[in-house]
């Protein structure tokens, strides 16, 4: 493995660099992004028990403000429990749109080295070349052994390059997808709880949620 990246030159450093990022940024992500932690299974069924139960008051709705980012956006809107249904709504988009950047941490990172790693491959792909002709100005094309040690970079640093780039990619592309789904299932619980509190809703699926839990 060394003399491969010793034989990809320099230009393996912050392709290497960029793998080790990546890694740590797609382990990251799976740890906080989980489903458990961003939007609690029976959070909502637990929040109209208390509803139900006149248990509702600030230190609850400052209790749900640090369990979890479902839980913000919730207690957002009970914040204004007594105001109309508009503006309930209204606290938990507002909520909402101030989550999504704390779910896409670090992702923009991960799609910036998606981009950049294969570039770096075509860079040392072109140095690689370079080296080739100088070989072939200075010692002909008669040294087969000078003209592979070009060769051999420019092939290394670009098969090192996709494969950094192609999983990033993926995965880039696959958070992005589940911080989507998980802000429209948390802004739909919410307001499920919201037309419950309001009467627009019966609260039985929630009580056969709460029964669950």
């Amino acid at each position: 493995m060394f003399e491969l990246i010793k034989a990809g030159g320099w230009l393996m450093l912050p392709i290497i660099l960029c793998s080790v990022v990546a890694v740590a940024i797609i382990a990251e992500r799976f740890w906080t992004l989980q489903r458990k932690r961003i939007s609690p299974k029976h959070l909502v069924a637990q929040v109209w028990h208390w509803a139900r139960s006149n248990e509702l008051d600030e230190t609850k709705i400052l209790q749900l403000k640090k369990d979890s980012p479902l839980g913000r956006i919730i207690a957002a809107g009970l914040i204004n429990r007594h105001h109309p249904r508009e503006i309930m709504k209204e606290s938990i988009e507002d909520a909402g749109r101030h989550i999504v950047p704390e779910l896409d941490r670090f992702l923009n990172t991960l799609g910036t080295i998606a981009s950049i790693t294969p570039l770096l491959g075509l860079l040392g792909t072109v140095v690689g070349m370079i080296d080739v002709f100088t070989a072939i100005i200075e010692h002909g094309v008669g040294s087969p052994s000078e003209l592979a040690g070009g060769i051999s970079k420019a092939l290394i640093t670009t098969a090192a390059g996709l494969t950094v780039a192609i999983p990033a990619l993926m995965f880039y592309r696959y958070f992005r997808g589940q911080v989507n789904e998980l802000i429209i299932t948390m802004e739909q619980e919410a307001l499920k709880l919201i037309e419950v509190l309001h009467g627009e809703r019966e609260g039985e699926d929630m009580e056969e949620e709460g029964g669950k839990a």
